[in-house]
């Protein structure tokens, strides 16, 4: 769609095809590049499997948007000329009132349930008195810009203040001494509530001082709804992404077919002081006495096991295969990492044995949508390590992720020798990173 916006502003007809489902974010996406006149034509869903005969007839049937032949809009939307409305472009409305008519409790609830602004959980009304409570727990002025934040690479950016964050942490039943990490989580740039048709969540990781400072939980439960701390700042972090990026309504601008519990909230601290290796932030280059925050993208899917037991070589390959677009995150109570410890794996070294042992023959590795959409073209530019992928013969085994790609975090009680991999891409600055943003933000830059 960008791609067809940019050849049309440089004096190329042309006219973007999308699956008839993206329709409404089609449009949006056409105003967000300040064309909102842009010709668009629609196929049927869905595209994916279908053979040339099925496609072929997409082509030569009904626009099921507009009801008239697939060709007469193509032939039309090349054609026709440009009007005076077309050049006109577009301005957006950036922002959402900062202040609403006073009303009765019940009254506000349902206003703000009807507009969108909250996961449909209870919230915590956002009155002056509390957000000025809230914002005691950052020395930055309530108007300093935070970021910009946009559900997906296809909508427009919207920027955002401390104050907007602090209203959100209220609705969420954060407390002040939160705050901090609340923005350094909405600072990445990286939005809890993408539009992506997987369904794709976000997982966020504490390290550091703060994580005892405010109580967070690393022992038993610690990815359940057992904390305060862990479950009020994963759940503001969405509601912030939600309401400072232009919403995340489905159909509009949220497309996930399933949708994914991850996105109520997933946020954990690391349980550093009984892990063996050292902590997640410090192996990525932090020191330890910095509080950070590291989000990731993925949470799509969830593998588990047991072990070290004898098998766990096969069992991981298994997890680690299971899906090749997202690297692992994974999460291991302290009782793995001593047990892999205790075998002489430590954590660098079972990283480059995974990295060294997820593999699939080539055909199986390319043979997947976003991996054909979204990496292909990378390999085809002959970028590293996809353009090697790609050249691979059919059998060929390929290793689907670099040791760069796999992230391990220590947390949980010890009751259980047990782990769980999560997609869970690190947003670094690099080919692989779809979304931008930065991943690991210092949290003690927002106290």
């Amino acid at each position: 769609m960008g791609l067809a916006l940019r050849l049309e502003q440089s004096g190329i007809p042309t006219v973007p095809v999308s699956t008839h489902v993206f329709a409404r974010l089609a449009k949006a996406t056409v105003v967000a590049e300040g064309m909102p006149t842009a010709r668009n034509v629609f196929v049927p869903q869905p595209v994916v499997g279908l053979s040339p005969a099925e496609l072929r007839a997409y082509i030569e049937g009904i626009d099921p948007i507009s009801k008239r032949p697939f060709m007469h809009e193509v032939i039309e939307g090349l054609t026709r000329p440009l009007s005076a409305e077309d050049f006109k472009g577009t301005s957006f409305e950036r922002s959402t009132p900062r202040l609403l008519e006073p009303d009765t409790e019940d009254n506000l609830r349902e206003q703000f349930i009807r507009n969108s602004w909250t996961d449909y959980l209870p919230i915590i009304l956002p009155t002056e008195e509390r957000v000025e409570r809230m914002l005691k727990g950052t020395k930055h002025a309530r108007d300093k810009i935070v970021g910009r934040l946009q559900p997906t690479a296809f909508r427009e950016h919207w920027e955002f203040d401390v104050e907007k964050v602090a209203v959100n942490a209220v609705m969420a039943g954060a407390r002040p001494e939160y705050l901090p990490v609340i923005l350094a989580m909405a600072a990445s740039g990286i939005s809890a509530r993408s539009s992506s048709t997987n369904s794709f969540a976000t997982i966020s990781v504490v390290n550091g001082p703060i994580r005892n400072e405010i109580g967070m939980n690393s022992g038993i439960g610690a990815l359940g709804p057992y904390n305060h701390a862990n479950a009020t700042l994963g759940r503001a972090y969405g509601l912030v992404c939600q309401n400072v990026q232009g919403g995340s309504v489905p159909g509009d601008t949220y497309l996930g077919t399933l949708g994914n519990f991850l996105n109520y909230s997933a946020c954990f601290a690391e349980a550093e002081e009984r892990s063996p290796w050292t902590p997640f932030h410090v192996d990525e280059g932090f020191r330890a006495d910095q509080s950070t925050v590291s989000i990731f993208f993925g949470g799509w899917y969830t593998q588990s096991g047991y072990g070290p037991r004898e098998t766990w070589k096969e069992k991981f390959i298994r997890c680690l295969t299971a899906d090749h677009f997202s690297p692992p995150l994974i999460v291991m109570d302290p009782l793995v990492a001593r047990g892999f410890e205790s075998i002489g794996m430590g954590k660098r070294a079972l990283i480059e044995w995974c990295a060294e042992n997820a593999k699939l023959p080539a055909r199986d590795y390319w043979d997947d949508q976003w991996i054909t959409t979204l990496v292909r073209p990378l390999g085809v530019s002959g970028i590293e390590p996809f353009a090697s992928r790609l050249k691979a013969a059919p059998d060929e085994l390929v290793n689907l992720f670099t040791p760069d790609d796999i992230k391990i975090v220590v947390t949980g009680g010890e009751t259980q020798a047990a782990f769980k991999m999560f997609a869970g891409r690190l947003q670094k600055p690099s080919p692989g990173n779809f979304l931008g943003g930065t991943a690991i933000n210092v949290i003690d830059d927002w106290r």
